[in-house]
């Protein structure tokens, strides 16, 4: 099992650096500097006590995506419609905070993160209860279930849920009680940093320490023989989905209560996607997609410090992303036909 996970980290250490190699084609195709652009990078994201705690603030909605998408991947069930489970929790957030509920802080806010846990997770749910009853390939249907959420929840935000007070689609600001608090001040690090630590623990625990866990991972493993033993497979599938895009629903939760205050088109900013990204990089690890999510986050706001030192596009940090999980799979793919000649 050690020799497994070794592996595995090799292969991810390993495809970063192709991934930068590659990246660095890019930047000198583009007429930069790829060790000034990486440096630029790296500064941007750690180089004041503000840098890192905005790349913080960019990792705790990737963090919750990568905590839902981990449980679903284990099961191999692909989730691919974390987006939309994101904007399903960002509604329910901004939905009930907007409303003066007067029942104090810390109950008000716990049941924001309940709704927003099981808005995210309705929708997950949906997707498995189609691959269940109906054998639906569950990545077409969350793909689908994508576009239906996000142009759905902006038709609200443009029309029903527009805060009328003023002239741009967003909805009204969420009671001061709903709001998660700044954790340092002059930063917009907030409260829901702890939230997606205290997860992490949390996808670990159900992993490894619960039968639900050792069931999901049979499933993943072999679904009929998992059958045979006497699992419910269907089950187990609507329950992972569910969980799924729960913690996919409070990564939309965390960007409304904790950085905008109400829900807005592009709110997610390509969040649900890049979870993806950060789940092969960490193995389906839970400190492995702490420590990815933390380096994607990085990647991204370190992109825009990149593009004022080198002038070049930071939309490059997103092909550099690509470059990542393609490297990825290839990897995998080379070392499973390595085992099976050795073996």
């Amino acid at each position: 099992m050690a020799s497994i996970y070794i592996k595995k980290i090799i292969i991810s250490f390993i495809s970063i650096i192709l991934a930068f190699l590659l990246g660095s084609i890019l930047i000198l195709i583009g007429g930069g500097n790829p060790i000034s652009a990486y440096t630029s990078i790296a500064v941007g994201a750690f180089g004041s006590l503000y840098a890192l705690t905005e790349t913080l603030v960019r990792c705790i909605p990737l963090l919750f995506i990568a905590i839902g998408l981990s449980l679903a991947f284990s099961c191999r069930i692909w989730n691919i419609g974390a987006e939309g489970q994101f904007y399903f929790g960002a509604l329910a957030a901004a939905w009930l905070g907007g409303k003066q509920l007067g029942m104090g802080a810390w109950l008000t806010l716990s049941s924001l993160v309940l709704l927003s846990f099981l808005a995210g997770g309705l929708w997950g749910a949906i997707a498995g209860s189609l691959k269940s009853f109906f054998n639906m390939s569950e990545i077409i249907t969350t793909i689908m279930m994508n576009f239906i959420a996000i142009y759905g929840i902006s038709f609200l935000v443009h029309n029903p849920l527009r805060d009328k007070s003023g002239y741009l689609p967003q909805t009204v600001t969420v009671a001061a009680e709903g709001r998660l608090t700044s954790i340092i001040p002059h930063t917009r690090l907030h409260a829901g940093i702890f939230l997606a630590f205290i997860s992490v623990l949390i996808l670990y625990f159900i992993l490894r320490k619960t039968v639900y866990g050792y069931q999901l991972r049979a499933v993943g493993a072999n679904p009929r023989a998992a059958y045979v033993a006497g699992i419910n497979v269907s089950y187990i599938y609507i329950l992972t989905m569910g969980l799924s895009g729960g913690f996919a629903g409070l990564a939309g939760m965390g960007e409304v209560l904790g950085i905008h205050y109400r829900l807005m088109d592009n709110i997610s900013q390509g969040s649900g996607f890049t979870g993806i990204v950060i789940v092969l990089l960490g193995r389906l690890n839970p400190l492995g997609i702490t420590l990815a999510s933390i380096f994607i986050a990085a990647m991204q706001i370190g992109s825009d410090a990149m593009q004022r030192a080198q002038g070049l596009p930071s939309s490059l940090v997103i092909a550099i992303q690509g470059l990542l999980v393609l490297v990825i799979l290839i990897g995998e793919r080379f070392s499973s036909r390595l085992d099976n000649k050795l073996n």
